[in-house]
């Protein structure tokens, strides 16, 4: 009889050590990625499908901002492009007039210079064709470095028109809202038809399907602990309802804080403590601010 008490006793005090052990190394709250969407040019807004709780993916055009008057200044600056197309000369015939002349005194100059080597005719007359040829040359020359001038300048003033072109078609695509992540819209802003200027918030969402719980440990526990370290992550639903996930640590801060009175890490009595982040894959279940409890796995 004595030693069924003592056996008693003695599981009865495996028990309450048993209980007493905690499940979990940490604890936390659940949180994910946020971006706040803000417009990039100023108009009314003619088209926004946007509601909290939506699910969109990367890309997905959501919304447009009034377009009418960034569209009307690229067909103006096209139809000034055209202009400044159509002013520059054609080289070729305005200087084939010229350039006739020259090829004309060319010839004169060559009959000449055979008349008077052979005593038909005067130095003089092979000179004054020679003259003829110069002065005939140097117009063409001069013609051709005006016509060049004028048609550089006529090209650069289309490269500048295309580059304020340029410039609208992205005022233009600008105008386009799109979600620049895959998400959950948490919060809306503005409502169609409202007028918004550049940098008004327009909505925020949040990249729920990659989430992470930020939890603290102690510097005990730090040692133990790594980037790319793999973790069972616990959902807490309330009422003793958990549900398990994969995690990995992705972030560990490099300075120590102290304790958050929200938080409860290994050591309680603990004053100074370590956040860190342990991400998890979430099929839709799991919400922001939810408390959660997370166990590492170390490996030997």
């Amino acid at each position: 009889m004595k030693e069924l008490m003592i056996m008693a006793a003695g599981l009865a005090v495996l028990a309450s050590c048993g209980s007493s052990e905690k499940e979990y190394d940490a604890t936390g709250t659940f949180e994910a990625t946020e971006t706040t969407v803000f417009a990039e040019q100023s108009g009314a807004l003619m088209r926004f499908d946007v509601n909290e709780g939506d699910e969109m993916v990367l890309g997905q055009e959501v919304g447009l901002i009034d377009t009418m008057q960034i569209w009307l200044k690229i067909q103006q600056l096209g139809a000034t492009k055209e202009v400044y197309q159509s002013q520059k000369p054609d080289m070729e015939k305005q200087i084939a007039a010229t350039r006739q002349q020259l090829t004309k005194a060319k010839q004169d100059q060559q009959r000449y210079k055979e008349l008077v080597a052979d005593g038909a005719a005067p130095t003089k007359v092979l000179d004054d064709a020679t003259s003829q040829v110069q002065v005939l040359q140097k117009q063409l020359d001069a013609q051709i470095s005006s016509l060049n001038t004028n048609t550089n300048a006529l090209n650069k003033q289309m490269e500048a028109t295309d580059v304020q072109i340029d410039q609208l078609r992205d005022q233009l695509h600008k105008c386009h809202i799109s979600a620049p992540i895959s998400g959950t819209v948490m919060e809306k802003y503005v409502e169609r038809e409202e007028f918004v200027a550049t940098g008004k918030p327009l909505f925020k969402m949040a990249d729920t399907g990659k989430m992470f719980i930020r939890a603290y440990v102690t510097s005990a526990q730090l040692q133990d602990i790594k980037v790319g370290q793999k973790a069972k992550v616990f959902a807490d639903y309330g009422d003793g309802q958990k549900k398990e996930y994969d995690g990995t640590v992705s972030w560990i801060s490099s300075r120590s804080e102290f304790t958050p009175k929200t938080i409860l890490t290994d050591d309680e009595r603990a004053d100074l403590v370590y956040a860190l982040k342990i991400v998890i894959k979430n099929d839709g279940y799991v919400k922001i601010g939810m408390y959660g409890e997370v166990k590492f796995i170390h490996v030997p």
